[in-house]
């Protein structure tokens, strides 16, 4: 097939959507498929195929997060002289809704995606108003796509309710031999003053206010009263990040990382936190497991799909932080080997090639019958 792939974030940007994107195109190219990719542009060299960047604007309060400006007409002129088998939108601002209005008016199988709580960040920017204005929005927007794929069932239930139609569950995968326990490091270890007795707790993730990072802090806090020669170790950056070195001002704040960097630090670790409540899924909790990391979450998203409670991980009720909290004990515990091996067998359930080829298999499905109502139309013409 030949699908053009439109998304305001696209590697190496570090995000879930970014990450997600990445393996999809990864994995569609190796099975034959041209794969072009439109998208604002970065800082950095992107591998977008026959795709190209266009102009953009970052976010007053966000700097690091882009948004692509519309441009209706070119992608009309574009895939008029070349058109697609398929369309698909990743993202939802303007760039994205000015293809799909481009790929709706020229007739051309679409499908979109919904990797972001837009409505649940309103609220934690303290713009709770404009929560229910961008569900309709949001709404509006995948409803004119000929498919919408999310990551988890809940997802697609709670959706449903609220009217989001043709809805297609699309679970994430993980890279099992980079995000791997034989990454564990003692070098880095020793670098953050730990040795192997010592607990360190790891978050990784993007440093924002969606991100519920108050909650982080209360429980590194309470990690630290526990026992004193816990080291804290937090991965990524944004807007939080300064506010944050002050509240812990003993955490070890590596920035930004990725790749096999960021897997040694995963795995030279020995639990997880991640107090968010706004992910659609949360790609690091699979990653961290990969990890072989003890992890503690909130039972939703990836930590309702991943996690057996007290046999691969700990949960906490969506409505409880003080479970939460409660729990960061039992990481500190010393006793988890049994959780860590296990997370381990779970994350080796999810691979990146089955995703890869459910995707595949349902733009293929989007395609037919597209075609099939073509010739329907056409045939009753």
């Amino acid at each position: 097939m030949d699908i053009r792939l439109v998304t305001e974030t696209y590697l190496p940007d570090i995000n879930g959507v970014a990450t997600t994107l990445g393996c999809l195109v990864g994995g569609l190219r190796e099975r034959g498929h041209r794969v072009s990719v439109t998208c604002p542009r970065g800082r950095s060299r992107r591998d977008l195929g026959d795709g190209a960047e266009v102009p953009g604007l970052a976010l007053p309060f966000y700097r690091e997060v882009r948004f692509g400006l519309p441009r209706r007409r070119a992608f009309l002129a574009e895939w008029r002289e070349d058109p697609p088998d398929a369309v698909h939108i990743a993202t939802e601002g303007p760039l994205g809704a000015s293809a799909l209005a481009a790929a709706r008016t020229l007739g051309l199988p679409v499908t979109t995606s919904l990797h972001t709580n837009f409505h649940a960040y309103a609220r934690a920017y303290r713009m709770g108003w404009l929560a229910m204005p961008v569900m309709r929005y949001l709404r509006r927007f995948h409803n004119r796509s000929d498919g919408t794929f999310i990551p988890t069932d809940k997802q697609a239930t709670e959706l449903a309710a609220s009217g989001f139609e043709r809805l297609i569950v699309l679970g994430r995968g993980v890279d099992t031999d980079l995000f791997s326990p034989t990454r564990r490091d003692t070098a880095l270890r020793a670098s953050w003053g730990a040795d192997d007795r010592t607990p360190v707790l790891l978050h990784v993730g993007r440093l924002a206010a969606e991100k519920n990072l108050d909650l982080l802090v209360e429980a590194m806090d309470l990690a630290r009263s526990v026992n004193p020669s816990t080291r804290l170790v937090i991965v990524g950056d944004g807007p939080e990040r300064g506010r944050l070195e002050r509240h812990l001002p003993d955490a070890i704040f590596t920035g930004a990382l990725r790749g096999e960097v960021l897997a040694r630090h995963y795995a030279s670790a020995d639990a997880f936190l991640f107090p968010s409540l706004t992910e659609t899924f949360g790609i690091v909790v699979l990653e961290a497991m990969a990890s072989g990391l003890d992890c503690l979450s909130f039972d939703y998203a990836a930590g309702r799909m991943l996690i057996d409670p007290d046999v691969n991980g700990l949960l906490a009720p969506l409505d409880s932080p003080q479970v939460f909290l409660d729990q960061v004990p039992v990481l500190l515990a010393g006793d988890a080997d049994g959780r860590r091996h296990r997370a381990r067998e779970t994350a080796l359930r999810y691979g990146w090639s089955a995703v890869i080829d459910a995707f595949e298999q349902h733009l293929r499905s989007v395609v037919d019958g597209v075609e099939r109502r073509a010739a329907a139309l056409e045939g009753h013409a």
